[in-house]
């Protein structure tokens, strides 16, 4: 493997993973279920869904923590990848880690649990407006909320922990989040300001509020009856996505430094491309256009045509339209190679994984090209006539693959797209 490409920019190497989904927590459970075709969709335990249309979500209930909120746990989860992902790489043990930190992140926000003991230490009873908010804060000790519930909390956190240097980068890009902070620890190594970066995309938002307000949209399956059998990307019959926690992390390199240290070569990060589309909060724009844009950067930024590429992991939600719409770039960026390319969607398994969607099918992508098998679009039954793709349906796939490509297209209009290479 050469240290720079043709483009005489360090070549970025993937060194170490880690992995925590509704599949189990580690690389292995979760490669094991999920070329099994195994679903983790379930339904929710741990609020009360009665009288809401979605009652199921890949829930990570399976790690606890103190007090149940989306920060806490998202931060517990990060924890977790990292420490399996520093062990994979033999990098940073022991917290020293020699290089920033760069985080996908969903929005902090105060939740209900912490707003019913802000109603009751301001004596409001059971509703809580604004005044009681401001006379709860002034009149009681509440830096651990205010501490938790700050976007950078945790960021700082995570950067203290495991030694990161720098300034910790959390970003929220929608469900592009996990391959913009790919991107960003690529774009920090090519300038010459790290030999490796940490990157963690992490979610847990599945709570009363979040699922409600998706809902709302009316983005989310209502197939509640059979929950593994909900998230059908791609599929005639899709209606909708699952929403689901979980986190995964990254240890990238340039290879001249991975290869100083005898480290072993995961993957190789060969390109990254975004595009933006103002067209609408939610829908994608009709003509592709930007999704079209974010593929062929990310080729055109690892050096590649797109008769390179033999596989692509979609970001395919299972909605109606979002599969559509990939489909409709994937064509215009193929040609007549689009129909044979397999093209398969995690998120069949593992439902949609939101700001951490893009990290951790990134590892899933280096997973397929490093160990020759390609996971499978299950619940695929009733074939779409107009979507013509070859979805790795039902059952993995053996196949050696030298280039991928991992899609993640966010709400309004964030897109990010990562080329992944094998390691040679």
């Amino acid at each position: 493997m050469q240290d720079t490409d043709r483009q005489g920019r360090p070549v970025i190497v993937v060194t170490g993973i880690g992995l925590v989904t509704s599949l189990g927590q580690g690389v292995e459970a979760n490669w094991a279920a999920l070329t099994a075709g195994k679903s983790g969709i379930a339904r929710i335990s741990r609020f009360s869904v009665a009288n809401m249309k979605t009652a199921i979500a890949g829930t990570v209930d399976f790690v606890p923590v103190e007090e149940m909120s989306a920060p806490a746990l998202s931060e517990r989860l990060a924890e977790l990848v990292v420490e399996e992902a520093l062990g994979t790489a033999n990098l940073g043990v022991g917290g020293a880690f020699p290089g920033p930190l760069f985080l996908a992140l969903p929005p902090v926000e105060l939740e209900w649990p912490q707003r019913r003991a802000l109603a009751e230490a301001s004596q409001a009873g059971d509703t809580l407006a604004y005044a009681d908010l401001l006379r709860a804060a002034g009149a009681n000790d509440n830096r651990a909320v205010y501490r938790r519930f700050l976007f950078a909390s945790v960021g700082e956190n995570l950067a203290a922990r495991f030694g990161t240097r720098g300034s910790p980068i959390a970003t929220s890009t929608a469900c592009a989040s996990g391959g913009t902070a790919i991107q960003l620890g690529v774009e920090a190594i090519r300038r010459g300001e790290a030999e490796a970066a940490l990157v963690v995309g992490t979610d847990a938002s599945v709570n009363p509020e979040s699922l409600i307000r998706f809902s709302l949209l009316s983005a989310l399956s209502t197939r509640n009856d059979d929950p593994t059998k909900a998230s059908r990307p791609f599929s005639k019959d899709r209606e909708g996505f699952i929403m689901a926690e979980g986190a995964g992390a990254l240890v990238l390199e340039s290879a001249a430094h991975a290869k100083a240290r005898g480290a072993t070569i995961l993957g190789v990060v060969e390109g990254c491309g975004e595009a933006a589309d103002g067209f609408h909060r939610t829908r994608s724009s009709p003509d592709g256009k930007p999704i079209v844009a974010c593929m062929r950067n990310a080729l055109a930024d690892a050096g590649l045509v797109p008769e390179d590429i033999g596989y692509i992991n979609a970001h395919g939600t299972s909605t109606p339209e979002n599969d559509k719409m990939e489909w409709v770039g994937v064509q215009a960026v193929f040609g007549e190679r689009a129909s044979s390319i397999p093209i398969s969607s995690n998120k069949s398994m593992i439902g949609h994984t939101l700001t951490a969607a893009g990290a951790i099918e990134a590892i899933f992508t280096v997973l397929s090209l490093n160990r020759g098998v390609l996971p499978p679009t299950i619940n695929y039954d009733t074939p779409d006539p107009a979507l013509p793709i070859d979805c790795v349906p039902n059952v993995a796939r053996a196949a050696q693959v030298s280039h991928a490509i991992s899609n993640s297209f966010g709400f309004g209009g964030q897109n990010v797209c990562v080329v992944i290479g094998a390691p040679t």
